[in-house]
């Protein structure tokens, strides 16, 4: 399907070919999943490149396109959605709370806040106490809406904190929905981290996956996808951010 310019998904082109290759698996799936059609691997120029996927960067941001509407719908509007409207039909089904005037890294933010809140509450004292000293959090309040509180005070303070909760959280849906975890290096100091959210993130998302059965296989491909493209956001501002340090 034909991309149509979104200034949300424009950042994708500053990423290499080896940073895309989550998010070409998830839009790709595994054999014999119960998912929207994509037209992705069939392509000619696909087939020719394939893994450079720079080569047709565009024909990736078109699928994505595709995951706000099915694909009849799609044909007659030569095309499919903007990825804001996208991410917020996701964060509506996740029950997020945004507003649609924010602006589109906002929006993501609050999504994985959203995730991360809610994988607290399944989190016992013990573990919720190596979540702080991880994060490196200023509370003596063990209790997941203060160390959810603690996060966001956090992250105001540096945005390291934000890439850090994608990173976990994109990481666990890695593993569940494609048998890893993700394939971009990570910092050795995060192991642990992601380690102590493995279990409660794991049990959330397997709640999408129920909420995505109900609302139909779409939302299979279209939450990881989304929170993928999220993740790469934060990657990219990290990912600046240090080369600009340095």
């Amino acid at each position: 399907m034909a991309y149509k310019f979104d200034s949300d998904l424009e950042f994708l082109r500053q990423l290499d070919s080896n940073e895309l290759n989550d998010l070409v698996d998830i839009i790709k799936g595994k054999e014999g999943d119960e998912r929207i059609t994509q037209d992705l691997t069939s392509n000619d120029l696909f087939k020719r490149f394939y893994p450079d996927h720079k080569e047709y960067i565009e024909l990736i941001m078109g699928e994505l396109q595709c995951f706000g509407g099915n694909s009849f719908v799609n044909v007659f509007r030569g095309g499919g959605v903007q990825y804001k409207e996208i991410l917020c039909d996701v964060c509506d089904k996740l029950k997020v709370n945004y507003s649609k005037a924010q602006n589109t890294q906002m929006i993501e933010q609050n999504m994985f806040m959203k995730i991360l809140s809610d994988s607290l509450e399944k989190m016992n004292e013990e573990e919720l106490k190596q979540v702080a000293n991880e994060f490196g959090l200023n509370t003596t309040d063990f209790k997941p809406q203060a160390i959810t509180a603690a996060m966001q005070a956090s992250i105001l303070v540096s945005g390291f904190a934000m890439y850090k909760i994608a990173l976990i959280i994109a990481n666990t849906i890695a593993k569940m929905l494609l048998g890893r975890g993700l394939s971009l290096a990570v910092n050795a100091s995060l192991v642990r981290t992601i380690g102590a959210f493995a279990g409660p993130i794991g049990w959330v998302i397997t709640g999408l996956w129920t909420l995505a059965d109900v609302a139909g296989p779409a939302y299979r491909v279209t939450i990881p996808a989304v929170i993928q493209v999220a993740f790469l956001r934060q990657y990219l501002i990290n990912k600046q951010n240090n080369s600009e340090n340095n």
